[in-house]
C-alpha cells in the first residue's frame, strides 16, 4: 500500500511541472496567477498524501489547510494589486 502512495505522490509531483511552465513562461500575469494557484492546490494534495504515508493525517491536514488559506489570500492580494483601472479612474465592474 505504501508503494501506491509513493507512486501517486511522484506522479503528482511530475504533474506540477506543467503549471510551473505556465508560471515561468506565461504570457500574461493572470496565466501566472492561475498556474501558481494550480501548483498550490496540487501541493495541498501532496501534503495530505504525505500525512497518510506517515500515518499522521490529522497534523498534515492542519498544515494543508493553513497552506491553502495563505495561498488564497496571496492570490487575492496579487490580483487586487495588479487590477488596472479604466481611463476614467474607476475600477472595472462586471455588469449583471
Amino acid at each position: 500500500m505504501e508503494q501506491a502512495f509513493v507512486v501517486v505522490t511522484v506522479g503528482l509531483a511530475v504533474i506540477i511541472v506543467i503549471p510551473a511552465y505556465r508560471v515561468i513562461v506565461g504570457p500574461t500575469l493572470f496565466d501566472r496567477l492561475l498556474g501558481a494557484g494550480t501548483i498550490a492546490t496540487k501541493t495541498v494534495v501532496l501534503i495530505c498524501l504525505v500525512g497518510v504515508m506517515f500515518e499522521r493525517l490529522d497534523m498534515f491536514v492542519d498544515i494543508a489547510v493553513g497552506y491553502a488559506i495563505l495561498n488564497f489570500i496571496g492570490n487575492l492580494a496579487i490580483a487586487k494589486y495588479f487590477m488596472v483601472p479604466k481611463p476614467d479612474g474607476h475600477l472595472p465592474v462586471e455588469s449583471p
